[in-house]
């Protein structure tokens, strides 16, 4: 912000006691904002927020004994780990190496898979949801018991005639309170046994009936299995190495200061 000796000619934008914002100090707004985003909104949030801390900072000059030193100590300490951050940061992004090999994926899971005990269900199914009154229930039965391959087209084909909706992405885990929401299924307080007792389960509302076909599940506090954890496992690989480049960098930093005598630690 400038003071009042400053260029006159950039437009004042808002006054608290003797500090300013020019238009100048918001110019940055609008170039880092994104298309979809309202600038004249964000402005004028930008200079509310302006506004009150600027007048917090006037009832705390007049209400408060400030030590200027020790404010003026945590400024600079403040903006030299700024400056080390955003070097650091800068730097990690450049060397960083984003790409994850699915061994190193496999070879995490069989190391830490007790790290990832589940906290909720999961399940592998084809689900349908269709009107009650539907006549040929009893082909759609038949195709769910199935296990052949060739009758699986044959599902998806009746579940895009027929179905009010479905899922039908069988070899995609899924969190079991997610595919059962907004059916009857809900009101069962014990998924566990339900799971354990039937491969195919169907329930009806006044309105629809709803069936799953379990291929596959996974109760809470078991270890999951890899494809359900895969992207969770590649992002904690990609962390790790950031903070293996990061801390690299300062230790290397320092060993290069220190063999060319750059600082000097007094006794």
């Amino acid at each position: 912000m400038k003071n009042d000796q400053e260029d006159t000619d950039d437009t004042l934008v808002a006054t608290v006691g003797n500090a300013n914002l020019y238009h100048s100090d918001i110019d940055h707004i609008g170039k880092e904002m994104s298309p979809d985003m309202d600038s004249v909104e964000l402005i004028n949030r930008y200079v509310q927020s302006w506004i009150k801390k600027q007048l917090v900072i006037r009832e705390a000059s007049q209400n408060l004994t400030i030590n200027e030193a020790e404010i003026n100590r945590k400024l600079l300490d403040y903006r030299y780990a700024l400056i080390a951050y955003e070097f650091e940061k800068n730097y990690v992004e450049k060397t960083l190496n984003k790409d994850v090999t699915q061994e190193e994926i496999e070879a995490y899971y069989t190391s830490n898979n007790q790290n990832f005990a589940l906290k909720e269900i999961i399940v592998r199914t084809n689900f349908i949801k269709l009107e009650k009154d539907i006549p040929n229930r009893r082909q759609l039965e038949r195709l769910l018991n199935s296990n052949q391959e060739s009758q699986k087209e044959e599902l998806k084909d009746f579940a895009i005639r027929y179905a009010n909706n479905y899922f039908m992405e069988d070899s995609t885990w899924i969190n079991f309170d997610d595919i059962i929401l907004n059916t009857p299924l809900t009101k069962n307080n014990n998924h566990v046994q339900l799971l354990r007792n039937e491969k195919l389960i169907h329930v009806d509302d006044e309105t629809y009936s709803y069936y799953f076909k379990i291929l596959e599940y996974r109760l809470q506090d078991q270890v999951p299995p890899l494809e359900f954890v895969k992207d969770e496992i590649s992002k904690i690989i990609v962390n790790k190495r950031r903070a293996e480049i990061a801390e690299k960098l300062k230790r290397d930093i320092y060993n290069n200061a220190l063999k060319n005598n750059e600082f000097t630690i007094y006794e």
